[in-house]
């Protein structure tokens, strides 16, 4: 076991020998994405294991160490951590946690420091904490994210997009049930072991995956039915993880409904936008804005290798260019919105009114001052462009009860559902900051 060392705060750095014998738990968030990660963290000679520990343990846990008041997902994130390291599945002494840092102003930034803090009072201070960041945040750290394993989680990150769209938009017509879901995990088997071989991430050798991905699911048998289409956006946590927002998707599947989940390449491509912006608008190292810039080219194309292959096939609705959502923002809300999910927010709510899915939970924790004003505080904005957009906030809370959640989530649906049996069209199209006529729409936020 390599030896223990100290920052000069006394935390406990993860250092490169420890990548031999150390096991590093990761928290779940969206689980296509992350299993397709931890292969090309195991692949670089590290360690890793996605929690999925559940239940009220892990917010038990949260509370304990904690304040109340701190953002729901930091109370799940650190709760499942403690939960975990409790359960006596791990070696406490080869035994690491990691947490990813954006280095902005929303309180995630602040996680890592909340994490230590926790392990401190229940006792395990000795477990070392790697930040996950490109802000160059503890630099000290033995734990490199390396080019060649920033190349393959992007790559992750698209085949993990293509695959969780193609999922959704399949899963609630196949004839044989199971069957998108094993075709998933098939594939992220397959990618897995691509990347173990340090091949799948090229452009070329992605354009070929994702063809042969979206034309395998094209080839499921599906009974497409008329059903309500659902689009899920809000804090990057509660939209993504189950734990988070109390299993939104089996809810919603158990509705009846066909979801939609914007793809977690335009939040990494947000964030690499906004440290251009913020190098243009207020100065700034001009080197870290070419590296902004050379990157975020670089997800464009990758983002742009996707899109491209599912227009391919009719059969499916591809997703909208980073660009392209940016654009519906304009005269809407300002791109230098940028704490939490900023601007991106109101536009993602906008982009699934235009592609169809005007029926919209807004997942968000409680007291989340970005998501309630971007989120929540622009939903009057959004239907006065067009009224639609039928869209419903839900707040997070470990006081929050989930019958509740789940009661104005019905109010939401039934409205969708008059709307869907009155032959209502959903198919919405917003430009130039203002929208086309359309017929007056009874919603769930005017109801509730």
């Amino acid at each position: 076991m390599a030896d223990i060392k100290r920052n000069a705060s006394g935390n406990v750095i993860f250092t490169k020998g420890m990548a031999e014998d150390h096991t590093i738990l990761i928290p779940m968030m969206a689980p296509i994405h992350f299993t397709l990660i931890r292969s090309v963290f195991a692949n670089s000679g590290y360690k890793v294991e996605l929690l999925e520990n559940h239940g009220p343990s892990v917010v038990e846990e949260g509370l304990k160490y904690v304040h109340n008041d701190t953002c729901y997902p930091a109370l799940l994130v650190i709760g499942q951590m403690l939960d975990a390291l409790k359960s006596g599945r791990y070696d406490l002494k080869k035994t690491a946690l990691m947490i990813t840092q954006t280095g902005g102003g929303c309180r995630a930034s602040n996680y890592i420091f909340l994490l230590r803090k926790a392990l401190k009072k229940a006792g395990y201070d000795d477990i070392p904490v790697i930040s996950l960041n490109m802000s160059g945040l503890e630099p000290e750290q033995g734990f490199k994210f390396s080019l060649p394993m920033l190349a393959k989680t992007v790559a992750g990150l698209v085949y993990g997009d293509a695959l969780m769209l193609l999922n959704n938009q399949v899963k609630p017509y196949e004839l044989v049930k199971g069957t998108s879901r094993r075709l998933v995990d098939h594939w992220t088997d397959k990618l897995a072991r691509q990347f173990s071989l340090n091949e799948g991430f090229s452009l070329k050798q992605i354009r070929i995956n994702l063809n042969d991905i979206v034309s395998a699911f094209a080839q499921i048998a599906v009974n497409r039915t008329r059903k309500i289409k659902v689009g899920i956006v809000g804090e990057i946590y509660v939209k993504y993880a189950s734990l988070g927002n109390n299993n939104l998707e089996d809810f919603l599947a158990g509705q009846d409904c066909e979801i939609m989940v914007p793809g977690l390449l335009d939040f990494v491509l947000y964030s690499v936008d906004a440290v251009v912006n913020r190098v243009k608008a207020y100065g700034g190292n001009p080197l870290r804005a070419k590296i902004a810039s050379a990157l975020k080219l670089y997800l464009l194309q990758m983002q742009g290798a996707l899109i491209d292959t599912v227009k391919l096939y009719p059969c499916f609705n591809a997703p909208s260019s980073f660009e392209h959502t940016k654009s519906l923002a304009e005269g809407v809300i300002g791109t230098g919105c940028e704490m939490g999910e900023g601007w991106l927010l109101t536009a993602e709510m906008m982009e699934c009114v235009s592609q169809g899915y005007g029926n919209i939970i807004c997942t968000q924790p409680f007291g989340c001052l970005p998501n309630h004003i971007c989120g929540k505080g622009m939903i009057r904005k959004i239907r006065s462009l067009d009224a639609r957009a039928n869209i419903v906030p839900i707040d997070y809370d470990p006081s929050a009860t989930r019958v509740n959640q789940e009661n104005r989530i019905k109010l939401m649906l039934s409205v969708a559902r008059e709307n869907l049996e009155s032959g209502i069209s959903q198919d919405v199209h917003f430009g130039g900051g203002t929208a086309a006529a359309s017929p007056k729409w009874r919603t769930a936020t005017s109801l509730s």
